[in-house]
């Protein structure tokens, strides 16, 4: 329950930073940094970055990136599988 109170506004803050920097990079303006795109996915919104991927078609070329955030939902997939399999015991 904690980890959904945590992912719901990272993952809104994900999506609005993709669709942000898709606008950015389509005016030539200031970019938001992938550091930055990768940390909020980290905290959570990992579901935003992907829906924000799929609906601004921005981020989905760069093999590095798409493997860093790819590495980030393994990760929160496996400590979710971890959390879930532990409460279970």
């Amino acid at each position: 329950m904690i980890y959904a109170v945590v992912m719901l506004p990272a993952s809104m803050a994900c999506f609005i930073a993709y669709g942000l920097d898709k606008r950015r990079a389509q005016a030539g303006d200031r970019r938001i940094a992938e550091r930055t795109l990768h940390g909020l996915a980290f905290v959570g919104g990992w579901p935003g970055a992907l829906v924000g991927q799929r609906v601004f078609r921005h981020k989905t070329k760069k093999l590095t990136f798409r493997l860093t955030l790819w590495a980030i939902i393994a990760a929160h997939v496996t400590f979710l599988a971890l959390a879930s399999w532990r409460l279970g015991a």
